[in-house]
């Protein structure tokens, strides 16, 4: 592997790595990133914008979509959105400028944002995690007490514990000044450790708790699935009522599933690098592979921004449907929203005219899930 002999400090920036310094002979391979990456950044995006507008507006002008699930997603859209319309722009130029073109608020501001919006995407898929747990091994609990005003407090404690944890950061970033050119620089003993810190508070540790959700989940479906007697032809409506609640909240289980394998796709490469970075000693050298490495990384982490409303395109029939009245107008026969509380509807007026009072406990407890 061809080595550009030099060491991390003078190869990267003294924070993450976000500025190559090649000096006077820098390789063809460094020229093309200043083109390329800029170009990558724009139609992240463009694509993300797009796909994270759509899908907060298709969730917030239907009443249907307005469920738990879907309002956890629209916060985590919500911080994919800031992450690529306030942190992208900026994050674009470290591959095109050899030095930090803006000044200490610019600097502060887009590493706050970057460990706010990661904190946001991590504990909203905690949380999404939990209520999929909730939903299928309690699914009474779900509708005791007051739904709305829970995930208010969810959404409203994920955004300030972000917050919160994202502060130390920002107050350390600064801008100095290295062999004549600016940088965005922090305290290197503070990043060795903060960024130990990240990577257990933001991917280890809620990586941990998810898979306990799902073991947790995928213990009692299987338990559950044992002792469900087998239906006859003429199987009551009640067991394919609670049959079909079972199966939705099954999928959006898996959606949420997903979501979690994307961000471990996305981050996990960045966190690699800025572990190696700051954990692998002053006199390393940067080969080209870290370099590519590097770049693959920093890019991954836009790319989890703007893939998500796309992966659910999908992964839901429901989502998709409006996605395609709202994206492709020229389709609107694609466009047939299922509407679950006309079939429950329909169900539970069938059950009253037999005399049956059991389908009246189902319709009370059943659960929208609108994918």
């Amino acid at each position: 592997m061809e080595s550009t002999n030099i060491s991390i400090v003078d190869a990267v920036n003294l924070t993450d790595g976000n500025f190559t310094n090649y000096s006077n002979n820098e390789p063809a391979s460094a020229a093309v990133l200043r083109v390329v990456v800029p170009i990558v950044f724009f139609i992240l995006m463009l694509v993300g914008v797009v796909g994270n507008g759509l899908l907060i507006y298709t969730v917030f002008a239907n009443k249907c979509m307005r469920n738990t699930p879907n309002i956890l997603i629209v916060s985590l859209s919500i911080g994919d959105m800031v992450l690529l319309l306030m942190s992208a722009p900026f994050s674009s130029m470290y591959f095109t400028l050899s030095e930090y073109p803006f000044g200490v608020v610019v600097c502060k501001g887009n590493e706050y944002l970057q460990t706010l919006c990661v904190g946001v995407s991590v504990f909203t898929l905690t949380a999404l995690s939990g209520d999929r747990f909730f939903a299928i091994v309690f699914p009474m609990s779900k509708h005791k007490g007051k739904p709305r005003l829970k995930i208010g407090i969810t959404v409203a404690s994920i955004w300030i514990l972000s917050a919160l944890f994202a502060i130390p950061e920002a107050v350390n970033m600064n801008i100095v000044v290295f062999e004549g050119k600016k940088y965005c620089f922090d305290d290197q003993v503070f990043m060795r450790v903060f960024t130990m810190v990240k990577f257990i508070v933001l991917f280890v540790v809620p990586l941990l708790i998810i898979a306990f959700f799902y073991c947790m989940m995928a213990i009692i479906l299987v338990t559950s699935s044992r002792r469900i007697p087998c239906e006859t032809s003429t199987g009551s409506v009640v067991s394919r009522q609670q049959k079909k609640q079972m199966e939705a909240r099954v999928k959006v289980a898996k959606v949420v599933l997903s979501f979690v394998f994307l961000f471990i796709l996305c981050w996990l490469p960045r966190y690699v690098f800025l572990l190696w970075f700051h954990w692998s000693g002053d006199d390393a050298e940067v080969t080209v592979f870290w370099v590519i490495f590097k770049v693959i990384g920093f890019c991954l982490m836009y790319v989890y921004s703007s893939i998500n409303p796309y992966a659910l395109y999908f992964l839901s029939s429901q989502f998709r449907r409006y996605y395609n009245k709202y994206l492709f107008r020229c389709c609107p026969k694609s466009y047939r929203p299922i509407q679950p509380e006309s079939a429950s509807a329909m169900l539970y007026n069938g059950t009253i005219r037999r005399g049956s009072t059991s389908m009246t406990i189902i319709k009370a407890h059943s659960e929208k899930e609108n994918f």
